[in-house]
């Protein structure tokens, strides 16, 4: 399915498995809600869904958990896509056998504190068998996390995640519940208004529920623009994790917990 140029408030629930919806040609293709099903501007409701070329802008639920694409059927691509100043820009359910993949992509501003206390996301991956997030770019999350993913192993590779001067997030990626990581060839800012000065790369954060074989965090720049001294990996977990090549700047630490030099 192709969209022409142009932009729509509306939104759409997508039930047919493997479809693909993409921007046409010459020019830009900008969905900003209102949201459907209470849930999000996309809801992705069986597997396959493919989505290129579109922007994502203002999603907004009265749980404070609106979402540019929510994904609650299965597998799902994103590419060349732009999610902004939405509660989450990619929020997906429970599934253990599904995958999303993410590349090319742009999440500025998103981000949310709901009721005080729940968080919404750059992107909320639950307990699905993999994230993939490749030459994409994070910036300027407004509260909470760039990424969290509770994915049975986790990929971030050639990817930009920063702050900014006015970002307020709390990890710049968070992986509470353990299982494997790779993160490789990105750059990482944590930014003077962080609202969590700890780390910037956490794992374990709640309980490690998902089994855990690699943790490989290595070839990144990560820079620390606080005051304060900061870790750029934190482990709460038991698997070590190993840093192999990395370029530390400002005030920070390599790591705190279960963690090693290579």
């Amino acid at each position: 399915m192709v969209i022409a140029p142009g932009q729509y408030r509306d939104c759409a629930v997508w039930r047919v498995p493997r479809v693909t919806i993409e921007a046409a040609p010459g020019g830009e293709v900008e969905i900003h809600g209102p949201i459907c099903a209470g849930k999000a501007l996309f809801v992705a409701s069986a597997p396959g869904l493919v989505v290129a070329g579109l922007t994502f802008r203002g999603a907004r639920a009265t749980e404070g958990n609106g979402a540019g694409i929510r994904a609650e059927g299965g597998d799902l691509t994103v590419r060349a896509s732009r999610f902004i100043d939405n509660e989450n820009g990619i929020l997906t359910h429970r599934d253990p056998t599904a995958k999303l993949l993410v590349e090319d992509s742009v999440f500025q501003g998103n981000g949310a504190l709901r009721n005080g206390r729940d968080c919404a996301h750059g992107i909320y991956v639950g307990q699905w068998a993999r994230v993939t997030i490749r030459r994409s770019e994070f910036r300027d999350t407004q509260a909470c996390h760039h990424i969290k993913s509770r994915a049975l192993r986790t990929e971030i590779l050639q990817s930009f995640i920063e702050d900014g001067p006015q970002g307020r997030s709390s990890y710049l990626i968070d992986i509470p519940s353990g299982g494997d990581l790779i993160l490789r060839g990105s750059r990482l800012i944590k930014g003077p208004l962080t609202g969590n000065p700890v780390g910037a790369v956490v794992i374990g954060s709640e309980r490690t529920l998902n089994p855990t074989r690699e943790l490989l965090i290595e070839d990144n720049d990560f820079e620390n623009r606080m005051t304060s001294v900061t870790a750029f990996v934190v482990n709460r977990g038991e698997v070590p994790a190993v840093l192999n090549g990395n370029r530390l700047s400002g005030p920070t630490r390599p790591f705190l917990g279960a963690g090693r030099l290579r």
